[in-house]
């Protein structure tokens, strides 16, 4: 301590500093602390009132800023509950909204469905109406054609018994008038005849089935066909003519198709048709052969009708367009188109198919009937050894005798 020293801040001089300065420097320096530290504590002690008043103050300001904020937040939770509600009560009700029109949509859907099931069980009561009126047509019309078979059949078989009769008719007229002559060619004649006799057939046949037509026959001698039928309506108006030759022999010629196609020519005929006995190989009914019309006799009529048809049709066409000047060509295109030819092919098979079916019908009623004649002989028989019997035993005076089953007489039975 001896050696400390300070400099004196104005005249910049150092002096030692001993212990007694020291002390009381040291006093000055502890009262001055204390002083101060008082102060600072004063200082603090009011800075701390302050603060106190202060934190009072900002505790008032935050519980009034609490309750402000509470007024605020319960306002806000009232506007917000309200909002909520009302978005709530918006979305209940655009959800109960989609839920009815849901509810609609499936109803509906519900009705469709029900309406669709009703239509198709209706439907099937119709479908099924339907099946049992088809199956009832099928049996009428069944039994139609077979009637119509029936009658087809016996037609025929009254065509050809009448031929045969205008064939044996002719012959005999024929024989009491020429009897030396057709000795001497008895199979010239014979054939001739035959040939004649299926001329006027089909001229009858044609006049009856074509009343407003006009068949005219080609005499015996003159160059031609064996008649030519013009062909009218109801009304008189000519739409074309149709060659016919009759051929009645045992075996097809080449040569007629071509004879008969010079005479079509001669004639200015639409059509050809040769109708024979003895169509070419391969030709069952109707066909067309080497440019003519080639028919068996129970299918001439339904060529007929199917050629009137077509030239009908064809005259109706050149009449409602009589301004062109191919009319020619019109009527031979159509009557040498395709569809026409199908309809012939269609009426053909028809026919076809019609006699197939009446000649299995003949097989079956040919052996039915065989069978019921075997049964019927088999009965007779045992019924009248069964009567025959019972009159050996009874006598005859008991048990007199059956005409049915008695022996044929000359003399007729005593009247009762």
């Amino acid at each position: 301590m001896s050696d400390t020293s300070i400099t004196c801040p104005k005249c910049g001089g150092k002096f030692a500093l001993t212990e007694a300065v020291t002390h009381r420097i040291r006093e000055e320096l502890e009262a001055d602390f204390q002083k101060r530290l008082a102060e600072r504590q004063q200082a603090l002690d009011a800075r701390e009132l302050a603060l106190e008043k202060e934190r009072a103050g900002l505790e008032r300001q935050r519980a009034e800023a609490t309750e402000q904020l509470k007024a605020a937040m319960e306002h806000e939770r009232a506007k917000w509950t309200a909002e909520a509600a009302q978005r709530a009560e918006d979305k209940f009700r655009l959800e109960l909204k989609d839920l009815h029109e849901r509810l609609e949509l499936e109803t509906r859907k519900h009705q469709a469905t029900e309406q669709a099931e009703l239509e198709l069980r209706r439907k099937a009561r119709e479908l099924e109406e339907a099946r049992r009126n088809a199956d009832l047509d099928l049996a009428r019309k069944l039994d139609e054609e077979r009637q119509k078979i029936s009658a087809e059949a016996a037609q025929r078989a009254a065509e050809a018994e009448r031929l045969n009769l205008a064939q044996k008719d002719k012959i005999i007229s024929d024989l009491q008038q020429q009897i030396a002559s057709l000795k001497q060619k008895a199979e010239q004649g014979s054939m001739q005849l035959q040939g004649e006799t299926l001329e006027l057939t089909l001229e009858s046949d044609l006049r009856a089935a074509f009343p407003f037509d006009e068949i005219t026959e080609v005499k015996k001698g003159q160059r031609g066909a064996d008649c030519l039928q013009t062909v009218r309506t109801n009304q008189g108006f000519v739409c074309g003519t149709i060659l016919w030759e009759a051929k009645r022999a045992r075996n097809w010629s080449n040569d007629w198709p071509e004879k008969l196609k010079a005479d079509q020519r001669e004639a200015a005929a639409d059509l050809a048709v040769v109708v024979t006995t003895c169509p070419p190989e391969g030709l069952r009914g109707i066909g067309l052969h080497d440019g003519v019309w080639v028919s068996e006799l129970p299918f001439a009529l339904g060529l007929a009708a199917a050629l009137r048809h077509g030239l009908i049709a064809t005259a109706a066409q050149r009449v409602q367009q009589s301004n062109r000047a191919d009319k020619a060509q019109a009527v031979y295109d159509h009557v040498c188109s395709i569809a026409f030819r199908q309809h012939i092919e269609a009426i053909v098979e028809g026919f076809l198919g019609l006699q197939t079916q009446l000649e299995a019908e003949k097989r079956a009623f040919a052996k039915q009937w065989k069978e019921r004649e075997a049964q019927l002989t088999k009965a007779i028989s045992h019924a009248a050894m069964l009567y025959g019997g019972i009159q050996g035993i009874a006598g005859r005076e008991a048990l007199p005798e059956m005409q049915a089953l008695a022996l044929p007489s000359a003399e007729p039975p005593p009247s009762t």
